[in-house]
C-alpha cells in the first residue's frame, strides 16, 4: 500500500484483507516490513466490502499509521 519514513528509518506497508466465514463481512489488518522485521496490527477493520476495508485504511494519514506501528510489539 505504500512506505513510511522517518529519517533512515523505512517500512513497507501492507493491507491484509480475508472475509469473514460468513461472507458477509471483510476483515482487515496492516502489516509493516522492514527487512527482516514484520510487525502486524489486529484485524482493525471490519466491513461489508473490501473496498469499504480499503477506503478506511486510506483515510489513515501518515502521522496515524506511526502511531498504531509504534504500539505495535516489536
Amino acid at each position: 500500500m505504500g512506505q513510511l519514513a522517518r529519517g533512515d528509518l523505512r517500512w513497507d506497508v501492507y493491507l491484509e484483507i480475508r472475509p469473514d466465514d460468513d461472507r458477509r463481512t471483510i476483515w482487515g489488518r496492516v502489516h509493516f516490513t522492514a527487512g527482516e522485521r514484520h510487525r502486524e496490527s489486529a484485524w482493525i477493520f471490519l466491513e461489508h466490502t473490501e473496498k469499504d476495508v480499503r477506503e478506511r485504511f486510506n483515510d489513515f494519514s501518515a502521522v496515524e499509521l506511526w502511531a498504531l506501528l509504534d504500539g505495535l510489539a516489536p
